[in-house]
């Protein structure tokens, strides 16, 4: 098969199962975006994946980076203005206090060193994202790898279900959670998930803030390349913009234009469309990504760290969300 027409038969079944899911969506209380995980999670387990479909389910990732750059024309500066230095404040603290406390309750775990790293970097920065960048940095093997990605995914389908309940429970304002989601949640597809299935605010704010949380992948990269290095040279300036999430670019880069005036009402509402049903095709693609198949055994003592590192770190984040917003 020629490699453009590879993806198309993936891309029909996001389709397929994105319009179930806005249908569901439509004629019950439930979110579409959660149908639409639950609908890939529960094909993928059920079915399992054929290799004729993963080109094109592969390309969810491309599609939730759109959708993320079209949210920019939903953000206005006044919300940046009033809440974007102390979200700003927020991500860098739940960095730094994350790999902190990775890197040493893992090293009291007995837990390798480069595996330990991939751990505190998937879950304090963006996920198996951040997992596959800082590989490159440490050097880390195959089994390494899988090792920390696995622990990550896992943590990932868990809390999908855990933070909407505990947003019902705790009462929180749309903002709030949606901040607060996005400081705590390993993975950018898990934490606009988790805001979109509370409100439209809460997503816009838990995506928001989890983009944030993001860019400090790049500096992650470079102080772990430095680290492990014996040179000097996986910490050069072209290393940094390799391992920056460049979407971010587009995000604000949309935003700038919208705020700008340069777009109408009725274009800005079209995006806003768009960028609906791309999240949508994403989700799709995330539930497959959530496969339970595909969570390789990961040992108990990296799950029991990153259990210890989610519930500390996240009621940290509750407790600043909740004094400073």
């Amino acid at each position: 098969m020629r490699p453009v027409v590879r993806p198309v038969p993936g891309l029909v079944v996001l389709l397929g199962l994105a319009v179930v899911a806005r249908s569901v969506g439509g004629a019950t209380p439930l979110s579409p975006l959660v149908v639409a995980i639950a609908s890939g999670a529960l094909l993928a387990a059920t079915v399992g994946t054929p290799a004729w479909a993963e080109p094109g389910l592969d390309r969810y990732k491309l599609l939730l980076e759109t959708g993320i750059v079209l949210l920019g024309a939903q953000l206005t500066l006044a919300q940046l203005a009033t809440t974007g230095p102390t979200v700003v404040a927020l991500a860098a603290a739940v960095v730094v206090v994350g790999v902190l406390f990775v890197e040493l309750v893992g090293r009291q775990a007995g837990i390798e060193g480069r595996t330990r790293s991939l751990l505190a970097a998937g879950a304090s920065v963006c996920g198996v994202s951040a997992v596959l960048a800082v590989a490159g940095s440490v050097d880390g093997d195959e089994a390494d790898i899988s090792y920390a990605a696995g622990t990550v995914l896992l943590f990932d389908a868990v809390t999908l279900v855990a933070f909407p309940a505990l947003g019902a429970v705790l009462g929180l304002p749309d903002r709030v959670f949606g901040v607060w989601a996005g400081l705590s949640l390993f993975s950018t597809g898990p934490a606009a998930a988790v805001g979109f299935a509370v409100s439209e605010t809460a997503g816009q704010w838990a995506t928001v803030t989890k983009l944030v949380r993001n860019t400090f992948i790049g500096v992650l990269a470079v102080g772990y390349a430095v680290f492990y290095a014996t040179d000097g040279e996986r910490a050069s300036p072209s290393v940094v913009w390799y391992r920056f999430p460049k979407f971010l670019v587009g995000f604000l880069l949309v935003a700038g234009i919208v705020n700008a005036g340069l777009v109408g009402p009725g274009t800005q509402a079209a995006v806003a469309r768009v960028g609906d049903w791309l999240f949508t095709l994403a989700f799709v693609g995330l539930g497959f990504e959530l496969n339970p198949r595909r969570l390789r055994a990961t040992g108990l003592r990296p799950i029991l760290v990153v259990l210890a590192h989610l519930v500390t770190v996240s009621l940290l984040a509750l407790a600043g969300v909740t004094l400073l917003l």
